[in-house]
C-alpha cells in the first residue's frame, strides 16, 4: 500500500516520501517478499527515484543529491538535495536490484563536500540546517556505497563523533548533549564504515557497551528512565552487533516486547502497545528482530539486507569489501 498512493495519515509527511518508500521496500525485503513487487513495478519505482536526483547547475553542487518527493514546487527549499534522502535513495535502488549506473556520482560526492562543517559534522541541506551524528552516518553510508570518500574528511568526522560520546558512555547527537540510542547507532555505524571504531579507547568502548546493554528492559529504551520503544530494538540491537556483543541480548524478552506492539488486526508495529502502527516502527520492529536473531541477515551498519548488500558486492563494487 505504501508503494502507491499513501494513506491519508501519511499525507503530512509527503515531504519525506522517499523515506517511506525505503522503509516499505526494506521491510518487504527482510520478510522475503520483495519479489511480490513485479519487475515492471520495480522499474517504475526505480525511474521515480532517479527522477528525484538533482544535477549540478553551472558547477553549483550545493543542490546535488536526491530530494524527497516530486510533489513540491520547484522553487522551495525542500528541492535541495537532502543527505538522508540520498542515503535512502541509494539503499532503495540496491534493494530493487539496480546497478546505480544512473547515479551522478561526482555530483553526489561534491554535494557531500558542501554539507560538511568545520566541526566535522554534516548538515542535511546546503541552505543551513541542524547538524549532528545522523547526517555524519548518512555521509558515511553514501561514501561507502559509492566507494568514494572524497566528500568526507574522515578525520574531522571521527573527531566530532568521538567528542560527542557522553560521560554516560553512549553517543549524543552533538557535543555536550545527552546520550541517545539513535545517535549511538549512527555514531557506531559511521565509525565502523570509516574503519575508525577501533580508535575508541578500551575504557570508553567498555562504557559504551555497558550503556547499550543497560537499555534493555524487556525491549529497549533510547535513554535512561524512558519507556521502551519498538524502534530501539534495531538501534541498540545493531549497535551491540557492531560491537560484537549481540549474544548478551535477551532475544526472547525483546521478541515478547515487540509482539505487544504488533497490531494483530491490520498488521504492523507501533511505537508502544495499543497505539496505531506506522511504517517507521513496522520496519524497525522487523529489523530489530532480525538483526539480533540472524534469521534474516542484515548489514548492521548500512541497514539493508545482506541480500541487497551482496547484490552491491557482486555487481557494483569496484574493489573487494
Amino acid at each position: 500500500q505504501m508503494l502507491g498512493l499513501v494513506p491519508e495519515m501519511y499525507q503530512s509527511i509527503d515531504s519525506s516520501r522517499l523515506t517511506v518508500l525505503y522503509f516499505s521496500l526494506s521491510a518487504l525485503d527482510l520478510l522475503g517478499k520483495i519479489e511480490k513487487i513485479s519487475d515492471n513495478r520495480k522499474q517504475e519505482i526505480i525511474r521515480w527515484i532517479y527522477s528525484l536526483q538533482n544535477k549540478p547547475c553551472d558547477d553549483d553542487y550545493a543542490r546535488c543529491g536526491f530530494i524527497a518527493t516530486d510533489s513540491l514546487p520547484s522553487d522551495v527549499d525542500a528541492n535541495y538535495g537532502h543527505i538522508a534522502m540520498t542515503y535512502v535513495a541509494l539503499c532503495s535502488l540496491l534493494i530493487l536490484g539496480d546497478d546505480l549506473s544512473r547515479v551522478d556520482r561526482d555530483s553526489v560526492i561534491n554535494g557531500l563536500k558542501c554539507l560538511q562543517l568545520k566541526t566535522g559534522a554534516y548538515q542535511c541541506i546546503a541552505l543551513g540546517s541542524e547538524s549532528d551524528a545522523r547526517f555524519v552516518y548518512c555521509a558515511a553510508c553514501i561514501s561507502s556505497i559509492l566507494q568514494d570518500w572524497r566528500g568526507m574528511d574522515k578525520d574531522r568526522a571521527t573527531e566530532f563523533l568521538m567528542e560527542s560520546q557522553s560521560y554516560e558512555g553512549g553517543f549524543a547527537q552533538n557535543v555536550g548533549r545527552e546520550a541517545h540510542g539513535g545517535s549511538t547507532f549512527c555514531s557506531i555505524a559511521a565509525l565502523t564504515l570509516m574503519n575508525k571504531l577501533d580508535d575508541l579507547p578500551r575504557q570508553r568502548r567498555n562504557d559504551l557497551l555497558r550503556w547499550c546493554l543497560q537499555r534493555q528492559q524487556t525491549g529497549f529504551n533510547g535513554r535512561p528512565n524512558k519507556p521502551m520503544d519498538t524502534c530501539y530494538s534495531f538501534w541498540l540491537g545493531a549497535s551491540l552487533k557492531l560491537l560484537g556483543a549481540q549474544d548478551f541480548v535477551n532475544q526472547d524478552a525483546n521478541f515478547s516486547f515487540l509482539m505487544t506492539t504488533q497490531d494483530r488486526y491490520i498488521g504492523g508495529f507501533s511505537k508502544w502497545a495499543g497505539y496505531m502502527p506506522d511504517v517507521l516502527h513496522s520496519y524497525f520492529g522487523i529489523a530489530g528482530m532480525h538483526v539480533i536473531s540472524n534469521e534474516v541477515e542484515i548489514h548492521p551498519a548500512l541497514n539493508i539486507s545482506m541480500r541487497a548488500f551482496r547484490h552491491w558486492q557482486d555487481n557494483i563494487a569496484t574493489t573487494a569489501v
